[in-house]
């Protein structure tokens, strides 16, 4: 707790250094792991297999790459290894935010988001993931989401023109919908939880103002090339830094949402997707639990 509070207010040249000094001292340790060969696909496989995602599963995917541990061919190793295991009748969805930044500093500096040219700022994965021939991204400017498998475009083609990236409509409600799993590689809620914020547009007027007060119009460009302005709402940043994600972690666990897995070397978190949902639909009514009041209001 008290080292999110330090990186809340610190300067954003120490947060900068400690962030190049873990990635140094992570790539001399995947440098030596490297020489000994890593994980392969057939690993990841096993281990997808035991912590519970088998053939059919729907599954939407955060990761962080480095904490897996050394892969052979990096990306295409946990991609392959992912559509193994959920096999031809199986989903994989990956989040392909082009914002790595503040809401609305992104939509301020965005020109035109495309849906196939725009890269994704979520990682070397999720960048490999959306090129893929299979793949199809959803045409949302802020919160776009990849997806293979036969459900696809059930998933990614209603997100286009939505006001919010995570109503009904969009693919993170759908995992729901369709009980999916999420699965988050080497990450937390803090920093890959936007599932959460189907709570937001699921309960009517929810009490906090999280949404900027100024609807935003952005150009798209979309798969045949064609150019239009579509409208969204983005994050209101007075209320994106109030959230405390992982403090909501305990009472997923103790209703059955949220289990503590290992893939590779990276701590990983197995949700399910329908439950979260129902859960956070339920504390926030009976005790006004959210992302922003983890313990109740």
């Amino acid at each position: 707790m008290l080292k999110k509070i330090i990186f809340r207010f610190a300067p954003e040249r120490f947060i900068k250094s400690v962030q190049q000094f873990k990635k140094k001292r992570r790539n001399r340790v995947l440098h030596q792991q490297a020489k000994t060969g890593g994980l392969t696909q057939e690993d990841l496989i096993a281990e997808l297999r035991t912590i519970g995602i088998t053939e059919g599963d729907t599954v939407l995917v955060h990761s962080a790459l480095s904490k897996i541990g050394y892969l052979k061919d990096g990306p295409r190793t946990l991609v392959a290894a992912l559509l193994e295991t959920v096999g031809n009748t199986g989903n994989i969805l990956m989040p392909t935010s082009p914002n790595n930044k503040r809401q609305l500093d992104y939509i301020k500096e965005l020109e035109v988001f495309d849906v196939q040219e725009t890269p994704s700022r979520l990682g070397a994965v999720t960048e490999y993931f959306r090129k893929l021939p299979d793949a199809r991204r959803s045409i949302h400017p802020t919160e776009p989401v990849a997806c293979i498998g036969p459900d696809t475009e059930y998933f990614v083609d209603a997100h286009f023109g939505q006001l919010t990236p995570y109503n009904e409509n969009s693919p993170f409600y759908r995992v729901a919908e369709k009980n999916g799993k999420i699965l988050m590689i080497g990450v937390t809620l803090d920093n890959a939880g936007t599932n959460l914020h189907c709570l937001e547009d699921a309960v009517t007027d929810f009490k906090f103002p999280i949404y900027y007060h100024e609807i935003q119009k952005v150009k798209i460009r979309d798969y045949e090339g064609n150019e239009q302005v579509v409208e969204t709402k983005i994050h209101n940043p007075e209320w994106s830094v109030k959230r405390k994600c992982d403090e909501l972690i305990p009472l997923f666990e103790k209703r059955g949402v949220l289990k503590k897995v290992q893939v590779g070397e990276a701590e990983t978190l197995l949700i399910d997707a329908r439950k979260m949902l129902d859960v956070m639909i339920d504390a926030y009514e009976k005790n006004g639990i959210t992302m922003y009041t983890p313990q109740g209001s």
